[in-house]
């Protein structure tokens, strides 16, 4: 049995992940039954369809409206391309251009056997698998060869809005000594019920997330990765209303990380719950299968609620998130659990609970890679007191032993970060992380303090939370507000008009191939 540290009880810690067990399992339940438009965009992508028509409408968005508009998206978008390419011996892009051109019906095709139909496809799902299959294969050979960094992992993001100038920017800070490049989604993208087209030189507070994009990065950080003698990770989000679409296109094209949390879409961009859960569970076996380390967005919810008074949301979350991942096949060494330094800086003793949260949610989580963020909610335009923060943050990172660290940037408050900053904030982890290497086994916490009886106390809230929305499940918690204070309408929200029930005719050739398998 693993010690505690804080003294946790871990006959408690294994009942409360039970209950988030059965919550994800009612989750899941409903899942099963559905589809949505992004997960069929999601089956054209990996088939290999790929452009845009003289609109500059994505030809996966093309056929799948078609589809949508005539009733029939519950039969699923390879019920059709089956029918279609083992009637014509077309190629799935070549459907999707034939359709564009008007010069076919891909809907209004004679209906062959489901043999025939999965004969048809097996081809073009034999080549994703391949491609991403040959991806992750790739990955694990660069950091057997040239190496990595250690943990916590350094992480920093880049966000110009332009694609080449990020590559500038990544490559600087991979120099800097950054492990993890993460390009910010521009504003407002996951609200776009499509993905843009092609590289972009344009975007607000962020990157356009496209497959060519990420094909430009992720050729930028092989590139300083073999200068530097590391492998650079790269980072992206795959959240929003077109969640398994950019998961694909991360797979494809050779990703690392991805922001991949159904419930930051529901609470922060008011995207309809039973759609986004969906999109989720087919966006997580996708990236289990292609090696990628999702990131779950837990710290969001201190950024609008107390973080001292509500840390045991927190780890309930953390709880669902755990079990979601695992019902998609996603290991637990992939699992970047979320959760942040958002206490305010006035508050007495605050470090000490802040080390009470990251040890309990370390120990709690012994295999996961977690994604550590840095204070946000109260840096201010002091950046004399706000590289304060970050260093007590990276204590805290390192003592506790999180795999992912976010480096805070003293001009947080102020603009996006210049390379200067990122130089300070590296340079700061770095000096902190060398010097405080074993603070972690070096140092144990009382009986009865501070550490421990926090600890305790939010387990235990955390486990009184998940009891109650087990019993209440987990849509009806997200009405009552239940993460962040922010409440949620089970049928409101963007995006619900793209969720259908499937047919019994219904297949997606990817999920037993890629789901526990690698």
């Amino acid at each position: 049995m693993q010690e505690s540290k804080v003294g946790l009880d871990f006959s408690k810690v294994e009942y409360a992940r039970g209950i988030a067990g059965k919550i994800a399992n009612q989750v899941q339940d409903f899942v099963e039954d559905y589809t949505t438009v992004a997960v069929e965009r999601t089956i054209c992508r990996l088939l290999g369809i790929d452009g845009i028509d003289e609109n500059e409408v994505p030809l996966p968005n093309v056929l799948v409206k078609e589809m949508q508009s005539r009733g029939v998206l519950g039969q699923g978008i390879a019920y059709f391309l089956g029918n279609c390419i083992a009637e014509t011996g077309m190629t799935p892009q070549q459907v999707a251009d034939a359709v564009v051109a008007g010069k076919i019906d891909f809907i209004n095709q004679p209906v062959h056997t489901e043999k025939e139909r999965n004969e048809a496809l097996a081809p073009y799902v034999s080549a994703a698998i391949d491609r991403v299959r040959g991806n992750r294969l790739r990955r694990e050979r660069y950091i057997e060869t040239i190496g990595e960094g250690s943990k916590p992992y350094l992480y920093i993001i880049v966000a110009t809005g332009n694609i080449y100038e990020d590559v500038v920017q990544a490559q600087a800070g991979a120099r800097q000594g950054a492990d993890i490049i993460a390009v910010i989604r521009t504003t407002g993208q996951s609200l776009l019920d499509y993905v843009p087209y092609g590289a972009t030189t344009e975007g607000f507070g962020g990157t356009f997330a496209t497959q060519e994009n990420f094909r430009i990065m992720r050729k930028a950080l092989d590139e300083v990765g073999e200068e530097v003698g590391r492998y650079i990770r790269l980072c992206n989000y795959c959240s929003g209303l077109c969640m398994p679409e950019i998961a694909a296109m991360g797979a494809l094209e050779g990703l690392d990380v991805m922001l991949n949390d159904a419930l930051y879409g529901i609470l922060f961009r008011d995207i309809n719950m039973q759609r986004t859960l969906i999109d989720q569970y087919f966006s997580r076996i996708i990236n289990g299968f292609a090696g990628v380390i999702i990131n779950t967005g837990e710290d969001n919810y201190l950024t609008t609620a107390d973080a001292y008074e509500e840390a045991h949301t927190v780890l309930a979350s953390d709880f669902i998130n755990e079990q979601l991942a695992l019902l998609a096949g996603l290991p637990e060494e992939q699992q970047g659990l979320g959760h942040a330094f958002e206490m305010d800086p006035q508050l007495e003793n605050g470090f000490l609970y802040e080390l009470a949260q990251a040890q309990m949610i370390r120990e709690i989580f012994p295999k996961a890679p977690l994604k550590y963020m840095p204070p946000t909610k109260f840096m201010t335009g002091n950046i004399f007191r706000g590289h304060i923060q970050d260093a007590l943050f990276n204590m805290i990172g390192i003592w506790t032993h999180q795999g992912l660290q976010l480096l805070g940037m003293p001009t947080e408050a102020i603009h996006t970060p210049f390379m200067s900053d990122r130089y300070l904030s590296i340079e700061n982890a770095k000096y902190i992380f060398g010097n405080m290497k074993d603070i972690g086994s070096e140092v144990e916490f009382r009986e009865g303090g501070i550490v421990r009886n926090r600890a305790k106390e939010v387990l235990d809230n955390a486990t009184h939370l998940l009891e109650q929305m087990e019993s209440e499940g987990l849509f009806t918690a997200l009405e009552k507000g239940i993460f962040a204070n922010v409440k949620r309408p089970k049928n409101g929200g963007k995006g619900l008009d793209g969720v259908v029930l499937k047919s019994e005719c219904y297949s997606n050739p990817f999920v037993a191939l890629m789901k526990g398998k690698k």
